[in-house]
């Protein structure tokens, strides 16, 4: 088993190093400007590592993870290309769509679940996904963010009730590891871009929809409390602005601490890591002491609410 991981592990790091090469080669770089979070110019696309890491574990496992090889194959492809160069958003929603789509379909959805939660099931992934990206804009944020949620998987699937392979969390673990080494730095060595951010919301959402289903509980979307309500309260800041929600700005929590308050992006990525941890640990905790999911929920969401409103004060 040591064995194996590591032989992961080198893969991975042969992998984004040889992105890193075709990046340079091919001036795949993101260049900072007004909106953004960081001064210097960085090689973009690092994230494919997540998309390497999920065709490894893929590979392994077919044909069961057939569909999931070929979704996420589809997101970071789209994800890539509008990396490279900006696509329509209909063309990006389309495949989006297409990827989830295969998703719900190996998990039985369109059979189990009613055509109402369907359509909210797709809102919330599509929603979801989006928000990942979004929120990815400083160094270390998207994977130590990712890892402290997909450790909390694990314990669950370990310690709590099996709903997937522990393999199929430990690549993830893997990827996020590998690509903290070159991202989690004060001057970053590459940027996940869309197609990183994506590729590992894309895995993480499979993996909350298993629990979910293996559980009948919806309490587990909680695991992404902290992104959720800064991405929602959010929005709803920018349409109060009369703002396009879809174009990039700076008014995230993490955006004003970082260009506003002085916090480093380390900082702040650790801050939003282990905030998300402890609350994966409470909801634990409760699941398993059988607590109520509505009063549980509101103790989690109203408090991270009242946080959020801390970045209209001024210094």
């Amino acid at each position: 088993m040591i064995l194996h991981y590591t032989i992961l592990i080198i893969i991975l790091f042969a992998g984004i190093l040889l992105y890193f090469h075709i990046a340079d080669k091919f001036n795949i770089i993101d260049k900072p400007n007004q909106r953004s979070s960081h001064n210097y110019i960085t090689i973009r696309g690092g994230g494919i590592i997540f998309w390497l890491a999920g065709v490894l574990y893929g590979l392994q496992h077919l044909p069961d993870s057939m569909y999931f090889i070929i979704g996420l194959t589809l997101i970071c492809g789209v994800s890539f290309w509008d990396d490279i160069s900006s696509l329509p958003s209909r063309v990006r929603l389309m495949v989006h769509f297409v990827s989830i789509s295969l998703v719900f379909y190996y998990m039985h959805i369109f059979q189990i679940v009613p055509w109402w939660a369907v359509i909210i099931a797709y809102v919330f992934f599509i929603g979801t996904l989006n928000a990942y990206n979004f929120m990815d804009g400083i160094n270390g944020i998207t994977s130590l963010y990712s890892l402290a949620v997909l450790l909390a998987l694990q314990y669950v699937n370990i310690k709590v009730m099996a709903f997937t392979s522990t393999q199929g969390i430990n690549y993830a673990i893997a990827a996020c590891l590998v690509f903290l080494f070159f991202n989690y730095r004060k001057k970053a060595k590459c940027f996940a871009g869309d197609v990183g951010s994506m590729a590992i919301a894309f895995w993480v959402l499979t993996l909350l929809l298993q629990l979910m289903l293996r559980t009948d509980s919806m309490l587990w979307i909680l695991f992404l409390a902290v992104y959720g309500v800064d991405s929602v309260c959010t929005i709803m800041h920018r349409l109060y602005l009369k703002q396009n929600i879809m174009e990039a700005h700076r008014l995230h929590f993490y955006q004003i601490l970082a260009n506003e308050r002085g916090f480093s992006h380390r900082q702040i990525s650790a801050l939003y890591a282990l905030l998300q941890a402890a609350i994966c640990a409470l909801l634990i905790y409760g699941y398993l002491h059988h607590w109520n999911t509505g009063i549980l929920s509101i103790c989690i969401l109203i408090p991270l609410g009242l946080l959020y409103t801390l970045k209209f004060r001024k210094r």
